[in-house]
């Protein structure tokens, strides 16, 4: 059971969290309290998959899993706005930037039109374009799923960027409109974290972080084995977020490997 909004972040606002910019809730949604266990852990990225059904925008992960009352606007939109205005303007305080991605699950234009004017009701939530000038706000959405490219860039103003694929690393896209590529871990590597990563695997996966990062853009794999060795694989060759449905187990690796101030 979800706990009341009133009050509800008294543990994961705490000064002794250290944020994680590598670390990505997968399905967060499917925890037992969305979005606040992640912030509890100092994820800096969450995923929600979102149907449209009867004008509102529930999260979920299949159909079967529908629940009213679970919205994106209840479990992530409101507590986000709440957490901005109790840290000073951002979801950490001093913090590093935070990333809501969207995995829309139903039609991609209509779905998106409802998402569009329910983002911009979060104005001081979310970066905004509008006439080809961005700005930052402390959380960027992400749309990835089932979405239409061209309508999500062309809207003006913009509270939302969308979720790339490899071939945008050959293209020309802004940043601001691409901020990351996602890709199937299976579909580049073979290794699944048994014995030593293979030399040729290595050198593709660095090649391929070092050519998003030279385009100013974040690098995710979903479906990767979800272990130590590939979180290490990763975390050493420059993948910026690292997919994980194991948020205690991330955080514990990550403060063992990242410097500490």
């Amino acid at each position: 059971m979800l706990m009341p909004l009133a009050g509800q972040f008294s543990q994961a606002t705490g000064a002794d969290v250290t944020p994680l910019p590598n670390a990505h809730a997968h399905n967060d949604y499917e925890h037992r309290r969305p979005l606040l266990d992640a912030l509890e852990q100092g994820f800096c990225s969450v995923e929600a998959d979102i149907f449209l059904v009867n004008g509102e925008l529930l999260v979920a992960h299949t159909f079967l899993d529908l629940k009213g009352g679970r919205t994106l606007q209840k479990l992530y939109l409101d507590p986000l706005r709440e957490r901005i205005q109790a840290q000073a303007g951002l979801v950490y305080r001093d913090g590093p930037h935070f990333y809501l991605l969207i995995d829309i699950k139903t039609d991609a234009k209509t779905t998106y039109a409802e998402l569009a004017k329910l983002l911009a009701k979060y104005p001081e939530v979310f970066t905004k374009t509008e006439k080809g000038q961005t700005t930052r706000g402390p959380v960027t959405a992400v749309i990835s799923g089932n979405y239409d490219r061209e309508t999500i860039l062309a809207s003006e103003p913009r509270f939302a960027s969308v979720d790339g694929r490899p071939d945008d690393l050959r293209g020309t896209t802004k940043p601001a409109e691409i901020p990351w590529v996602s890709d199937s871990w299976k579909s580049h590597f073979t290794w699944d974290g048994t014995g030593p990563q293979p030399d040729a695997e290595r050198q593709k996966l660095r090649a391929y972080t070092a050519k998003a990062h030279e385009q100013g853009r974040l690098v995710r794999f979903w479906g990767a084995p979800d272990r130590q060795e590939i979180w290490q694989a990763q975390y050493e060759n420059g993948v910026d977020l690292i997919n994980t449905d194991k948020l205690p187990e991330l955080r514990k690796f990550l403060l063992s490997v990242v410097p500490q101030p």
